[in-house]
């Protein structure tokens, strides 16, 4: 269960402040540095830039033994703000993505009150112009998440320029709204992003994947196949209307098959995986702990091996975090009732090297791809998931591919505790960050 007691100790992250959008960053020159494709150069910026030749006064970063991928894209952020400042805000839930490695965050919908309006997305905005990555507002599918009525969506991307909707933490499970819903944003190819759990199949109060360990600690089940049922409705939707579908958080081999299916058609889907399913297993709940309720649930070994092959092969585009902050008071209870979801920002890329590197199923390469070009595309950002060319945005992070360290829960940037990985060793890579030319973080 997680300390209540243990408050927010930020004494370890030097992170560096962004608060005067309006100051030119300083100059830099990172010496030594390995590419993705494991070649060796020098990389120089200046006024947020690549540049060719060192700077005059540029700050000399001696980057041997260290690689350099393209600043991360999550695609699956829960920030909080407004609503529940105690739990995260838009601050510190950007410092935490700078402490991993991220340069973009897209903001979950599902805020009190929900980004379901054109202003609510200008809000965001406004409460993000000083923070230490980009946040991008995803705006809601359904008039306050219900799934009966569509949001503003044409007006969200007129006057917010949001491209990317969902309900997540509930799904639209009416298939004539999803339709609709895909027609409205063809037209300025606007993105769906599903959270596919068919409410007849693992309704609300369903919380641990059926099988083995369901049955024994006596939990509502949560089958794969109320996942890969509605993956299997809406690309087919996605088909018939020609729009753009993107299918969160993956966690069934099921659903892996149809989206290979529906890739080999030419149906425009994507599909993104969290680290916490790519590492963790449903045994995590044989102690009742809430640090391990999520949803969708933790899964077995043999979606896991799926979840690590799809992401390898393409069929899965993105790893995304879901990160999904909560105060002492929402995890406090009994299993069934306790608030779902776990933090996932700082210790994202540590999961992917551990679980995809390490084994071999990914390169560098294949990282930068996954974790910052696929991402970037899909959510339409253009200065997010460059290259390291002359005149690109300079947002990039660098990497200490030997670093390890035990997570300690009490050692975040986030508001809130509820960290699966604590007491585990991982990867530890993240040196620094650096977002349009500006370190946002540094390891002190």
């Amino acid at each position: 269960m997680i300390d209540p007691s243990a408050g927010p100790d930020q004494s370890h992250v030097a992170a560096l402040s962004t608060r005067d959008a309006r100051s030119i960053p300083a100059p830099l020159s990172i010496n030594g540095v390995t590419l993705p494709d494991g070649t060796t150069t020098d990389l120089h910026i200046a006024q947020g830039r690549y540049v060719q030749d060192p700077p005059e006064g540029a700050e000399q970063i001696d980057a041997a033994g260290l690689r350099v991928l393209p600043g991360l894209v999550d695609l699956h952020t829960h920030l909080r703000e407004p609503g529940r400042e105690d739990a995260e805000t838009v601050r510190s839930g950007a410092a935490a993505a700078a402490r991993g490695g991220w340069t973009a965050v897209c903001a979950m919908a599902n805020t009190r009150p929900v980004t379901d309006t054109a202003e609510a997305a200008q809000h965001l905005h406004a409460l993000a112009a000083d923070a230490d990555a980009q946040v991008v507002p995803i705006g809601a599918i359904s008039k306050g998440l219900g799934g009966e009525e569509l949001a503003e969506l044409g007006l969200m991307n007129r006057h917010a320029g949001v491209r990317l909707f969902s309900d997540d933490g509930r799904c639209v499970a009416d298939s004539r709204l999803m339709r609709r819903a895909f027609e409205y944003v063809r037209d300025f190819g606007g993105v769906l992003a599903q959270h596919a759990q068919d409410p007849a199949l693992a309704g609300d109060q369903a919380c641990c994947h059926e099988g083995e360990w369901s049955g024994r600690l006596g939990l509502p089940s949560w089958p794969p196949q109320a996942e890969s049922v509605i993956v299997a409705r809406d690309v087919q939707l996605a088909e018939l209307t020609r729009s753009r579908l993107h299918v969160c958080h993956v966690t069934s081999a099921e659903s892996v098959e149809v989206l290979r299916w529906a890739k080999a058609r030419g149906i425009q889907v994507t599909a993104e995986v969290t680290p916490h399913h790519l590492l963790l297993t449903t045994d995590l709940l044989a102690d009742y702990d809430t640090t391990f309720k999520v949803n969708p649930p933790l899964r077995t070994d043999e979606h896991v091996e799926a979840l690590r092959a799809g992401l390898a092969d393409g069929t899965i585009d993105a790893v995304a975090t879901d990160h999904a902050p909560h105060a002492p008071q929402d995890k406090h209870h009994a299993f069934v009732d306790a608030r779902p979801g776990m933090l996932g920002l700082e210790h994202a890329l540590g999961v992917v090297l551990d679980t995809m590197v390490a084994t071999g199923a990914l390169d560098w390469s294949g990282v930068a791809d996954r974790m910052s070009q696929a991402p970037a595309r899909i959510a339409g950002l253009a200065d997010q998931g460059q290259g390291f060319t002359v005149g690109d945005p300079a947002s990039l992070v660098l990497v200490d591919p030997s670093a390890r360290a035990v997570v300690d829960r009490s050692q975040t940037a986030s508001l809130s505790r509820n960290n699966p990985y604590h007491g585990r060793e991982l990867a530890d890579p993240v040196v620094r960050t650096i977002w349009n030319g500006r370190t946002t973080w540094l390891r002190s």
